[in-house]
């Protein structure tokens, strides 16, 4: 017991369950750093996929299995008619607002793709787009 005598000791405990606006801030952390890598495979030239597991029945033996399949992505930044490169954010199928009435980013060049990616993954971390993550949610969970 004279080992513990010399630890401050205090009473906290590891939370069981995470609040959801921080598992909303991750699941968006998580599309941007996706579509961070799409950008930059797609500025060198290869291919950026993710897998996912799915669950299949196999027709013979009515197994139920695991497999990994690759994710579909789809890019969200898109050329304007002017012909800039603009950028949305989206949670699941919702665009988010950035400002009011503000819905995309308008960037001069892909170069500035990744940086801007990392700029607004920051920005969700820190909590700064949680009301328009919270409307998004919201409009999403009205849908079912």
């Amino acid at each position: 017991m004279a080992n513990l005598t010399s630890l401050k000791l205090s009473t906290a405990v590891k939370p069981t369950h995470m609040p959801a606006v921080q598992l909303r801030r991750n699941k968006l952390a998580k599309r941007l750093w996706e579509q961070a890598e799409l950008a930059k495979a797609q500025q060198s030239g290869t291919q950026f996929s993710t897998t996912r597991h799915r669950s299949i029945v196999d027709a013979e033996t009515g197994l139920r299995r695991q497999v990994e399949v690759s994710k579909r992505m789809k890019q969200w930044w898109f050329t304007t008619e002017s012909g800039k490169l603009a950028l949305n954010v989206r949670y699941g199928s919702r665009l988010l607002e950035l400002a009011k009435g503000k819905y995309s980013v308008e960037l001069a060049s892909e170069k500035e793709l990744v940086p801007t990616l990392e700029i607004i993954k920051a920005a969700v971390l820190a909590g700064e787009l949680d009301t328009a993550i919270d409307a998004a949610a919201q409009a999403l969970r009205e849908q079912f």
